[in-house]
C-alpha cells in the first residue's frame, strides 16, 4: 500500500514521461516551444486528442513571453481561471491575473443591457491598456467581444489570446472566427477546451521563461 510515488514533482515528471511516450510520433508535429504547452494541456486532461485540435496562430508564444517578461494584467473571462494560475510566479514578473465577471457593476449593466456579464467584462477590460494577455475559457461571448473590440480598434493589439471556450452553443464557432484576425492566439479545434485548459496553456508558456526547482 505505501509503495507509490509521493513526491509531487516525481509525480509530475513520471507524468509527463508517460505523455511523451503515449504522443508517439505526434510530437514532431510541434515546435520546441509549442510541445510543452501542448505535453501540459494532455497533463491537465488526460485526453490525448488535444493534440489534434490545438492550433498556434500567428506567433503566439513568443510575444506572450516578451508580454509576461515585461509585467503585463492578465483578463480571464472566469474566476476559475484567475485561482488556477501560479500567482507566486506572475508576481515575480509584476503580472496580475484578474476577472471582472462577478465586479457588482459589471452584473448590474448586462442585467440592465440584457447581454452576458462575459460581454460586459470584456468591453471594461478592454480599456485597461495594461492588459495585454486574455484567457478565455468558459463565455463563447468573451471572445466574440474581443474580436468585435480588435476590429474596431478599441483596443490595443492583444500579446496573446487564448480562445478555449467549452460547450455546444458558440463555442466552436467564435474559436472558429477569431481565427480571421491576425492576432496571437492559441486555441482548441470543436467544443472542448475550458478553464483548466486556458490555465495550462498560459502555465505551459510560463514555464518556459521561469525555470522551477526540481523541474
Amino acid at each position: 500500500m505505501g509503495n507509490y510515488i509521493k513526491k509531487p514533482e516525481d509525480i509530475e515528471k513520471r507524468s509527463f514521461e508517460i505523455i511523451t511516450e503515449e504522443m508517439g510520433e505526434k510530437i514532431k508535429n510541434f515546435t520546441e516551444e509549442e510541445l510543452p504547452i501542448v505535453k501540459r494541456v494532455i497533463h491537465t486532461t488526460a485526453d490525448f486528442e488535444y493534440a489534434d485540435l490545438i492550433k498556434f496562430l500567428n506567433n503566439p508564444i513568443t510575444s506572450a513571453k516578451e508580454a509576461l517578461s515585461k509585467g503585463c494584467k492578465i483578463y480571464c473571462d472566469t474566476n476559475m481561471i484567475v485561482n488556477g494560475l501560479s500567482k507566486m510566479i506572475l508576481k515575480k514578473y509584476n503580472c496580475i491575473p484578474y476577472s471582472l465577471v462577478s465586479d457588482e457593476k459589471v452584473s448590474k449593466e448586462a442585467k440592465e443591457r440584457g447581454v452576458t456579464r462575459s460581454i460586459v467584462g470584456m468591453e471594461y477590460a478592454g480599456k485597461d491598456k495594461e492588459t495585454k494577455i486574455f484567457l478565455i475559457g468558459n463565455a463563447p461571448t468573451a471572445l466574440y467581444k474581443l474580436k468585435e473590440l480588435i476590429e474596431k480598434n478599441e483596443i490595443e493589439k492583444p500579446a496573446l489570446v487564448v480562445g478555449v471556450p467549452v460547450g455546444f452553443v458558440g463555442a466552436e464557432e467564435s474559436k472558429e472566427v477569431f481565427k480571421s484576425i491576425d492576432v496571437p492566439y492559441i486555441t482548441i479545434d470543436g467544443r472542448k477546451g475550458g478553464s483548466t485548459v486556458a490555465v495550462s496553456i498560459l502555465h505551459g508558456i510560463l514555464y518556459q521563461i521561469y525555470k522551477r526547482e526540481g523541474f
